[in-house]
């Protein structure tokens, strides 16, 4: 076990992969491996460590992401292992902002799937170094060099394999090293805790050494001398190889590919070698940048003991036995049972009471958490997903993690009166633990609505709901989430005066409203505020509640009263009156003249629209095509994918509900898809006519 200052010897990784690639199957040998567990459990048994809950157990997925920690070569590995389900992309988003490494699994028969590819990129956005690793190569079908050129298609140039399987499907024996130039075999009676090591069978000696010297020539790119060397002898040591590969890797140049089969016991423990030699420790990743408040300047953030404390909360858990409990990944500093933090993004100061080491629902107290850390606390009750908690003196904000708009909503209501008040509890807590399950009211009818990211999402919320909180409630049928916009710049004006309780309230706005592109926003913005006036117009002091309340009076569209964004506000004008004007009379007038300016802005609805990939044998391939189209859907691309054709289409939320059962009757139940959200869009009018009929019931 490393010491308490040896930062070199963390591991913060995640596993990531399609669903069924085998995540949970490849994080429970490593924990068999490194002796964490005594008994490897399965997933089609329901017996895993990492899928805890009752949901996970009955479907054979993985629904929220679990933390664990194991010990391999003297080294800490911290594991998250995330779902592989698009539903529950939010647990993904989460753990890729605060790791520093990740392996993606890819199915030997399947390769590059869509889910895949989906999390792979959202890795490349936070520039996390990878492994991959090729799992089920002993299935019917598995075809590892065809795995590796779906990556270079698909992913990325820079992934070679360092090692190749001895055979595939049911001839698949063992693993050859092209590092070491060794072929491993695992011993199945002791399911793979003991292997040995033997020189390359002589009929994959060609193919090993033409592997090796693609991969030392690839990864030679990357260092200079090493090129220098390898020109002028020809070939390079085994210990220099490992030291590029570590190199390239952490400096997200390269992506070794290795092979295996989880399921049986083949290959866990290379790749976990691979893990301690080559992802990044906390100090081999750049500093982490963090805005001072309140000047919002960067500084850079490194991962020192000596350091003030600071921590990102990536995660929320309401535990039935200790209450609240809040993932932390710690950045700088440590932290103390007993101590005491301040919650920078609402500036609440709260006592922590306990510190836990998790391992999946399990838990462990520990007494100090250090740069580097990833672990729970419980005490503070206003910590929320992607705050950032520091010691007092200590004024600076991480950034937020960015999670996707939700895109199907129901209506909920209690069976009972007595039902009502736990119904309003549970979703509460619900809502406080997944920032893509939201909660809101009907304005005109008063009815509670929950959205989410899918069936499947609000599916298994219902399910909690009865099964951890003992509510029974009648939901009604599936509607998507739309967002209003506008389509023509107006000027408005919004005034508040008049007296009330004998006190006079005194203020006029003038507002610019303009109508912005999905490009012109980051993808944490939904809309924008500038401040185009000077202090003897309107008093400073004023600014922030203009600015609060027009961004706030967005969330109530003119047509259906959904958010309205990819707007731009502009405060161009306004009186006030020294004695008779305050944040009150503003906050109001702001309102109104939002109100006003959106009413004359010609507003439009926009509805969801997701990323559609089938993947069909040939035969109805056209059938899918034409039911694609019937439903507004634009096809983005065709392509093959191991005897079978990839479809990758856009279509609307609002043509999918009940999809999986038409494209099992147009190909015979031999197709499969999978949907994720991409983008809200304008509807066409008559669309938009047809929507308002129904929400407004004329």
């Amino acid at each position: 076990m490393p010491g308490d200052s040896d930062l070199s010897a963390i591991r913060n990784i995640g596993i990531t992969a399609h669903i069924d690639a085998g995540k949970t199957t490849t994080t429970e040998r490593m924990l068999f491996y490194t002796g964490i567990i005594h008994r490897m459990g399965e997933v089609h048994d329901g017996n895993t460590v990492m899928d805890w809950m009752a949901q996970e157990k009955e479907r054979g997925i993985t629904i929220t992401s679990a933390v664990t920690t194991c010990f391999w070569k003297n080294k800490q590995i911290n594991i998250i292992d995330t779902p592989g389900h698009v539903d529950f992309t939010a647990e993904v988003e989460r753990a890729l902002r605060i790791l520093d490494g990740v392996i993606g699994i890819f199915c030997a028969v399947g390769g590059v799937e869509p889910q895949s590819e989906t999390v792979w990129h959202q890795a490349d956005r936070y520039k996390v170094p990878r492994i991959a690793y090729v799992n089920k190569m002993d299935r019917s079908g598995a075809d590892f060099e065809h795995v590796v050129d779906m990556i270079h298609d698909r992913l990325t140039d820079n992934a070679f394999p360092i090692q190749i399987p001895i055979g595939q499907e049911d001839k698949f024996k063992g693993i050859i090293d092209l590092i070491s130039m060794t072929a491993y075999y695992f011993d199945q009676e002791t399911m793979g805790v003991n292997y040995v090591q033997k020189k390359i069978p002589e009929e994959y000696l060609e193919k090993a050494n033409k592997f090796r010297s693609n991969l030392i020539e690839h990864i030679a790119e990357h260092d200079d001398a090493l090129m220098d060397k390898y020109l002028e002898e020809g070939d390079i040591q085994k210990d220099e190889v490992i030291s590029a590969v570590c190199k390239a890797t952490r400096h997200y140049q390269f992506v070794p590919i290795l092979c295996g089969s989880s399921l049986k016991n083949t290959g866990v423990q290379l790749l976990l070698d691979a893990i301690a030699y080559f992802l990044p420790s906390p100090l081999d990743i750049p500093p982490t940048i963090g805005l001072q408040k309140p000047t919002e300047k960067e500084i850079e953030i490194y991962p020192d003991k000596e350091q003030p404390f600071s921590a990102l909360a990536f995660k929320v858990q309401i535990d039935k036995y200790v209450g609240k409990l809040i993932y932390i990944r710690v950045y700088s500093g440590s932290i103390k049972r007993s101590g005491t933090i301040i919650n920078q993004t609402n500036g609440k100061k709260e006592r922590i009471s306990r510190i836990l080491q998790m391992h999946s629902n399990k838990k462990k107290d520990v007494y100090e958490l250090k740069a580097g850390d990833i672990a729970a606390l419980i005490g503070p009750k206003y910590v929320q997903t992607g705050d950032t908690i520091t010691t007092t003196d200590y004024n600076i904000l991480l950034s937020h993690i960015i999670f996707p708009s939700s895109v199907i909503a129901v209506a909920i209501e209690p069976k009972t009166k007595a039902d009502r008040d736990i119904l309003d509890d549970s979703l509460r807590k619900l809502e406080e633990e997944d920032p893509t399950f939201k909660v809101s009211q009907q304005k005109d009818t008063g009815q509670t609505i929950i959205s989410g990211m899918g069936e499947l999402h609000l599916e298994i919320i219902i399910d909690r709901l009865k099964r951890e909180f003992n509510v029974h409630a009648n939901v009604g049928v599936p509607q998507v989430t739309y967002r209003e916009t506008i389509e023509s710049e107006v000027i408005t004006d919004g005034e508040f005066i008049r007296e009330l309780n004998g006190k006079g309230h005194f203020a006029v706005v003038k507002l610019k409203i303009t109508p912005l592109k999905l490009e012109d926003l980051r993808p944490d913005q939904k809309n924008i505020f500038v401040n185009s006036i000077t202090s003897d117009i309107i008093p400073k002091e004023f600014w922030y509640v203009i600015k609060e309340s027009s961004l706030n009076a967005c969330l109530d569209g003119p047509l259906m009263s959904s958010p309205v964004e990819r707007v731009k506000i502009e405060l161009i004008g306004g009186k006030f009156n020294e004695v008779d004007s305050s944040e009150t009379a503003f906050s109001i007038a702001s309102s109104i003249a939002i109100s006003n300016g959106l009413r004359k802005a010609k507003s439009v609805i926009m509805e969801p629209i997701m990323l559609v990939n089938v993947i069909t044998p040939e035969d109805f391939v056209g059938d899918i095509i034409g039911d694609i189209n019937s439903k507004r859907g634009k096809i983005e691309h065709i392509r093959s994918t191991n005897q079978k054709q990839e479809i990758t289409a856009e279509i609307p939320m609002n043509e999918l509900f009940g999809y999986s059962t038409r494209l099992r009757s147009i190909s015979q139940g031999r197709a499969v898809y999978t949907m994720e959200y991409l983008k809200h869009e304008k509807v066409p009018a008559n669309i938009q006519k047809k929507i308002l009929k129904k929400v407004r019931g004329y």
